[in-house]
């Protein structure tokens, strides 16, 4: 449709006249005009031919949105909006106010950057993130899974409910079974609450730590994020190949502050058992039974166990 001042600008002759009193005759009984004149009996004719410009966007942005091709095609002037009008009473009298108000797509994908921006991923696929399964959804997948998605649900009820839990969780589980996934629902359910969450995958976190060495203010930085962030998850820790200042220094200091402060989350191969073992064995100092029982006791009493069990989802929806 061409724009209304397309059409006035060409009024050169009769027939462009005529067919200005018939754009303004279709303008004015069209359905909605005609509902905005009974809700408002005070706007008089004259005044809604004044602000007929105003009535053709409203018209044709409600036209365009009874049509809606999605919000990446919306062909409204002010994508992802409609135009809204309201009846103002000043010195003037009634004056019809048009306003651009954001559609109801417009909202859902702020609403969904917003969760975004509160949640961080260090080596973590972003997509995990972003997945859209309901509850029934996810108990249902793999119902061997059932009781493990359980706990992680009650969680997440638990701190919706009553805000940061004193505990967090470690979900131990062979290849593939979902841990991170859990994880990742988690951040994302939690982060509508308005709770900011990291998930740092530590395999590459540990080996890109050591770039960080020459880096002190990147380093400060990372570990900073990681110490405030109200949900702090350690995904597949046990895989990295671990050195005693990662260990002793940074992963420790990590832990030291947030224990009775926030819940920090953890997903393994490894009980809790045979992940102190790996946590005593460095690969610069060999066994070392007594550092890797100090950074236990930063993990062990502040966390609840899930055993995640099914079948390999690698490759699959989880």
């Amino acid at each position: 449709m061409d724009s209304l001042g397309q059409i006035l600008a060409g009024m050169k002759n009769s027939n462009l006249l005529r067919r200005s009193e018939q754009l303004k005759a279709e303008l004015l009984n069209d359905p909605l005009v005609l509902e905005l004149r009974a809700k408002h009996p005070e706007l008089d004719e004259e005044q809604l031919i004044r602000d007929m410009a105003k009535l053709y966007q409203y018209v044709n942005d409600s036209r365009h949105c009874a049509k809606c091709p999605g919000l990446d095609q919306c062909p409204n002037d002010f994508p992802g909006h409609f135009t809204k009008l309201t009846v103002e009473n000043n010195t003037l009298g009634p004056q019809i106010v048009a306003r651009q108000v954001p559609c109801s797509k417009q909202l859902q994908r702020e609403n969904e950057l917003s969760i975004q921006k509160k949640i961080r991923s260090f080596y973590v696929d972003e997509r995990a993130l972003q997945e859209g399964y309901d509850e029934v959804e996810i108990l249902t997948k793999d119902r061997v899974r059932a009781p493990a998605v359980t706990q992680v649900l009650r969680y997440i009820s638990a701190t919706e409910e009553g805000g940061l839990q004193p505990r967090g969780l470690y979900l131990e589980g062979n290849f593939g079974t979902g841990k991170t996934f859990l994880m990742c629902y988690l951040l994302h359910k939690l982060a509508k609450s308005g709770y900011s969450g990291v998930i740092v995958y530590m395999p590459e976190f540990v080996e890109d730590l050591k770039s960080m060495l020459q880096d002190s203010q990147k380093l400060k930085e990372t570990v900073e994020v990681m110490k405030q962030a109200d949900l702090l998850i350690f995904d597949d820790i046990g895989a990295e190949n671990l050195n005693p200042w990662v260990r002793d220094h940074v992963m420790g200091s990590i832990l030291n502050f947030r224990m009775n402060r926030k819940p920090t989350f953890y997903t393994s191969n490894y009980s809790l058992e045979a992940l102190e073992q790996h946590l005593s064995f460095t690969s610069k100092d060999g066994e070392e039974r007594h550092k890797g029982q100090r950074l236990m006791d930063r993990i062990a009493p502040f966390v609840d166990v899930v055993t995640v069990t099914g079948s390999n989802k690698r490759g699959k929806r989880s």
